[in-house]
Order: C-alpha cells, then structure tokens, then sequence
C-alpha cells in the first residue's frame, strides 16, 4: 500500500475520525522548539556592541539596524534548516509537504490579495484620513511616500526586514510544528502569537536604557500595551495563516499594519498640509507678533463633519472585518486543521 501523505494524516486526525495517529512529536517539544527559535532571533541582539542596546545607542540609529538584519539574516535561516529537519524527519514529510506545512508553495496571489482587503477593511477609517481628509492619495499613486520610507534603514526594517523575519519565525516556522504535535485550531491561534509577543519583552529593557528618566511603572505600561497589540495581530496572522496556507499573504498584511499604526481613537482630523501655527511658550508666534483680537489660531482642523465620517468608518470598518473575516479567507489551500473551513 502507497504510504499515506502527512498533510492527508493530518487532515485525518483534524477531522476526529475514529482511527486517530500519534503527535509526530510531542506538545512539549513544540514549545520548546519554539522557545528556542525566539531565542535564536533575540539573542543576538545583544551579543555584540553594534546590536547591544545601550544609553548611547539606540535600536533606531542606522547603524544598529544594519547590524540587527545581519543578525537575523543568519538566525533565521538557522531556525528554518532546524524547523525543516524535525518536520521531515519525525513528520515523515514529502519536499512538497513540507514546502505546504511552511506557507511557502503554492502562492496564492487571490489569498494574498482578499487577505489585502480584509485589513484595508479593517483600516478604513485610518485609510481615509491619511489619503482623503490628509490628501495622502496623490503620493500614494506617484509612490513617493514608498519611496521615501524605503530609502531609510528604520523605514526598511519596519516594513521590510521585520514583516518577513517575524513571519517566517512566529508563523512559517512555529506553526507547522505545533500542528505535527496535535495541538487544535483555537491553541495554535492563541498560543503561538504568545511567543511573538514575548519575543518583543525585551523592548522594555531597551527603552530603560536609553530613556533612564522615564519611571519604571510608565515604562511597564508601554510593555504591557506593546505585548497586547503585538499578540492581537498575531492571533489574527495565525488564523490567516492556517486559513489561506500562505505565509507572504501575512508578511504583506503585516507590512500594512505597521505602515497604518494605530488608529486614531480620540481628537479631531486634520489637514495634513495646513500645518498649526507654532506657538512660543509666552503663547506668541515664531516671528514675535501676537495674534490679533478675535483672529484665529489655524490648527488645521477640518470642519467637524470629517471627523464624523472618520469615526464612522472607523466602527463600520471593524464591524465589516468581523463579517468577512471567515468569507475573505476562505481557501483551498488551507492547512489541514481548517480544510473544509469549518467555523
């Protein structure tokens, strides 16, 4: 009898049928696994002087970044030769298995671009304040803002380097392994994002070092705050992930989200190219003159029916990601715990 594939074994066991196979490793081996490969990508940080953050350097100083992606560039195919070896070696799986297990063939560019619409979805309100009430559109056609941003080391990490080496770690990487020990959809989705957070902790060393004034409680918060949204995206890239089996559709999803930021929650819209009139201390302008009686300070505010639309779109953007979030990334490539698109 041919040998029975390891995405079709997995498909079996997913399914609950009766005759059910042993984890091709154990729970505890995933983790630790996983344990490791966060290590392996943060380590390294601080192993040399260039990378090793310090009251005198930053993470943001080019040179640092420059040598953070060397650091990574190594680390991270060291992690995939190792993910790569258990996955054929104790998952017993075919070149093409394994390629399917990792997210990276077949590529789908419908996923990639579905998965595209369901954060712009999610990000209309922001959308349409950076490219409408900001004007933001024009340089988006011309791509001079891409341009721009790319052109410079922080711009090249944020969107560049650090979507593709998180990616291929926290999902490509750590996910297959946790599906060969049998872990169920809902723990892959909000485990594994846990390490993701983790893995950006040590943040909070780095921001006491080079802001020694600020207090630790303060310092804590940002941690905390950083750990939450870094592991709600990472619940949302490992559904997306196991649905659509295709890891550059979360490399490009990640991407936009670090080029979004965080929505506005509060204030008013402005117009980006009406700058606010700059104010000295005594509350004079910069050339010395006050304001005359009853003159208005420009700050740049558009009138409050943008703001409206903002806030609307905002609400109306999150409830349109909550109904399409399963139509939108339904898939024939899905990995074996969501083939079938079971909800």
């Amino acid at each position: 009898m041919a040998p029975i594939g390891l995405l079709h074994r997995l498909k079996t066991y997913y399914s609950k049928e009766p005759v059910q196979k042993a984890p091709a490793i154990s729970p505890r081996s995933a983790v630790l696994l996983s344990i490791l490969f966060t290590l392996i990508y943060v380590i390294p940080f601080y192993l040399s002087s260039a990378t090793r953050p310090s009251p005198q350097l930053s993470r943001d100083v080019p040179s640092s970044i420059r040598a953070r992606i060397r650091a990574v560039t190594l680390s991270c195919p060291l992690s995939a030769l190792i993910a790569i070896y258990v996955i054929v070696q104790w998952g017993d799986a075919s070149p093409a298995e394994t390629l399917k297990l990792l997210g990276w063939w077949p590529v789908s560019l419908v996923d990639i671009g579905k998965t595209l619409l369901l954060v712009a979805i999610l990000f209309a309100g922001p959308l349409f304040e950076a490219g409408i009430a900001e004007g933001g559109w024009k340089d988006w056609l011309r791509g001079t803002h891409v341009r721009e941003v790319l052109s410079s080391w922080m711009g090249y990490r944020n969107f560049v380097a650090g979507p593709i080496t998180e990616e291929l770690i926290w999902r490509s990487l750590v996910i297959p392994l946790h599906l060969l020990a049998k872990f169920s959809p809902t723990q892959i989705i909000f485990i594994t994002p846990l390490y993701f957070g983790i893995a950006h902790i040590h943040h909070y060393y780095e921001f006491r070092l080079t802001h020694p004034h600020t207090h630790a409680i303060p310092a804590v918060i940002r941690s905390l705050f950083q750990f939450t949204y870094t592991s709600l995206f990472g619940f949302f890239a490992a559904f997306i992930f196991l649905r659509t089996g295709n890891v550059f559709a979360i490399i490009l999803a990640h991407s936009f989200c670090n080029w979004m930021g965080l929505p506005r929650f509060w204030g008013r819209v402005r117009a980006h190219d009406v700058p606010p009139t700059k104010l000295n201390d005594v509350g004079k302008k910069e050339d010395g003159e006050r304001p005359g009686k009853g003159e208005p300070v420009d700050d740049g505010s558009l009138p409050i029916g943008w703001t409206i639309a903002y806030y609307v779109l905002l609400v109306s953007g999150a409830i349109g990601f909550y109904l399409q979030l399963y139509p939108l990334t339904e898939s024939k490539y899905a990995l074996p715990v969501y083939q079938g698109n079971p909800k």
